[in-house]
């Protein structure tokens, strides 16, 4: 999307989802997803409602930021896989500018992650990497003195060489370089700051396009051509589901999906469970892998859940496999017998 083109629509506290997630250990900022437009070159689809492997791209999205410790979304209320607090700017349809005021008055975190609703591929990774870069330069606090000039670092963790130079924010580039900034972190008091700036130079911030907030920010510019694909047309919904169906990608994007679907945050070594699988395919029958692993699940859910439980049920279950595949390859001694089966003896019948 561009951004000018995004307007919110109105939204209530609460979507009906009794599912709260504990923020993360890289908790200490506030997201704000701006969720409405009018999506006129998707002919007026509900853009945010999209499926791109079986999940809305708004539920993608949210899954990119699942450690903030507010998220809130700039539209109207609707289902979605994550908890999330509802705003809208008044009056609806207001623009880009005035979405982002609307959702930044429910925030009280110093940083601010601010995306649109239209990224298929933005990661946690990508998030971390924004949140960083923007740490690196310094705690949270005045950014600079009006009038300022300094020049933005270029890239992650970089620092200004000026030690007491505060930047605003850190946000992505795409391929031809152009900002993003709804793929974008900064400041709160930054935002604030621009926010009233604007809104005392034109009387309000409807119809204003986001270029004229930034304009006023320093900034750090991260290229990453991936994270910042967005999904302006149905040219590139078509581009966004072939590719996560690439040898690559399919496998991530499906336990991710899984995950979302499931509500499960847990985050294991997939790399554990697929040899468990191929062990117990090929060491004991093909079905013995799905349900192997279906096992290994429910024990570690028993045991408590957790990385931890789930890597020591598969090491039990792994070991099993080996040996019951050991027993096929390994002759047995003459003198073995089966409890309670016939014992071959030297002294039986045929002896001698």
């Amino acid at each position: 999307m561009t951004a000018d083109e995004h307007e919110g629509a109105t939204g209530r506290p609460g979507d009906g989802h009794d599912r709260r997630g504990a923020p993360g250990a890289d908790a200490g900022y506030d997201a704000v997803v701006l969720a409405g437009g009018a999506a006129r070159r998707l002919g007026g689809q509900d853009k945010p409602g999209v499926r791109v492997g079986g999940r809305t791209l708004l539920d993608r999205v949210l899954a990119a930021c699942a450690d903030a410790t507010r998220t809130v979304v700039v539209a109207g209320p609707r289902p979605t896989a994550r908890p999330v607090e509802w705003a809208r700017e008044d009056p609806p349809g207001g623009g880009p500018v005035a979405a982002l005021d609307a959702g930044l008055r429910h925030t009280t975190a110093p940083y601010v992650l601010v995306l649109s609703a239209d990224l298929p591929f933005l990661e946690e990774k990508t998030v971390r990497r924004l949140l960083d870069t923007l740490r690196s330069a310094g705690p949270p606090g005045p950014a600079h003195l009006p009038g300022a000039s300094h020049p933005a670092p270029a890239g992650p963790g970089v620092r200004a060489e000026d030690p007491g130079f505060r930047i605003d924010g850190a946000l992505l580039v795409d391929p031809e370089g152009r900002d993003q900034p709804l793929v974008a972190v900064y400041r709160a008091d930054a935002l604030r700051r621009e926010l009233g700036v604007l809104a005392a130079a034109h009387g309000n911030l409807t119809g204003l396009p986001l270029r004229r907030l930034v304009a006023g920010l320093d900034l750090a510019r991260i290229a990453d051509p991936v994270a910042s694909f967005d999904c302006d047309t149905w040219g590139d919904i078509a581009a966004a589901r072939a590719r996560i169906r690439e040898h690559g990608h399919v496998l991530d994007e499906w336990i991710s999906a899984v995950k979302d679907e499931l509500g499960i945050d847990l985050d294991v070594d997939t790399g554990v469970l697929l040899d468990l699988a191929r062990d117990a395919a090929h060491g004991v029958a093909r079905p013995a892998a799905p349900l192997t692993t279906f096992l290994v699940g429910y024990a570690a859910a028993r045991a408590g859940g957790g990385p931890e439980a789930v890597a020591e049920a598969a090491r039990k279950a792994a070991a099993l496999a080996l040996r019951w595949a050991d027993e096929d390859t390994t002759e047995a001694a003459p003198d073995t017998a089966s409890p309670g089966g016939p014992a071959t003896s030297a002294t039986g019948p045929d002896a001698g």
